[in-house]
């Protein structure tokens, strides 16, 4: 950012300007789910307590449980990341502004603002906390001093899904007898929308190869 760019934050000494895209979760993912549906994928919502509940129906599992893996398959690496944001009314905001240490931020959308977080690790609690709320407008207020004006529209809460690294793997578990094939595809964190498709890839990688395993072995 030059000179006059950074007056705006004197806070700070440094600071980048760029283009780039902003994905609105709440039209994306029922995007990705129709799309799913439409190339023949089926979706059944139920609460699955074990691998061993699902090992007679299919011949291939994909994990991507997040923080539910922590029982689920027994990953003690895998912990919850609170974020806690707000979604406000300011119209007049057409640019994001993030402080570099991603404790405050600003991102216009495209029915509201969303301000934020926190990142509070091994914290489960997914009830709204009013002093984190007030630290949020406070520190985003400091950033674009024309947020004390906005009307807060709502405030929700999260869990990230945190490990030091993603999981992404193929194992062979033994389920009721059987060798099962498992593709494990969680631990993203924040980077979740990030990181999504190309880890989508790597297992869908990962599946195929053990269809091509599967074969072979059916021919001997």
């Amino acid at each position: 950012m030059t000179d006059c760019e950074l007056k705006r934050f004197p806070q700070h000494k440094f600071g980048q300007a760029f283009t780039t895209i902003k994905c609105e979760c709440s039209s994306y993912l029922p995007w990705l789910e129709n799309r799913f549906i439409k190339a023949g994928g089926e979706v059944k919502q139920r609460k699955v307590n074990s691998l061993e509940e699902l090992s007679s129906s299919y011949d291939i599992i994909v994990n991507c449980s997040g923080l539910g893996s922590k029982n689920l398959v027994g990953d003690t690496q895998v912990y919850p990341v609170r974020g806690q944001v707000l979604k406000v009314e300011a119209p007049w905001l057409q640019h994001f502004i993030r402080d570099g240490d991603g404790k405050a931020y600003i991102y216009p959308g495209i029915h509201s603002v969303t301000v934020g977080g926190t990142r509070q690790e091994g914290d489960w609690r997914l009830q709204v906390d009013e002093e984190d709320t007030r630290s949020i407008m406070e520190r985003c207020s400091r950033l674009e001093p024309s947020l004390s004006k906005a009307k807060v529209l709502s405030e929700w809460v999260g869990l990230r899904p945190n490990r030091k690294n993603p999981r992404v793997e193929r194992v062979l578990v033994h389920l009721q007898g059987c060798r099962v094939p498992v593709v494990h595809n969680y631990g993203h964190g924040s980077c979740g929308v990030t990181l999504a498709w190309g880890t989508a890839l790597d297992a869908v990688g990962l599946v195929r190869q053990c269809l091509n395993e599967m074969l072979l072995e059916a021919k001997l």
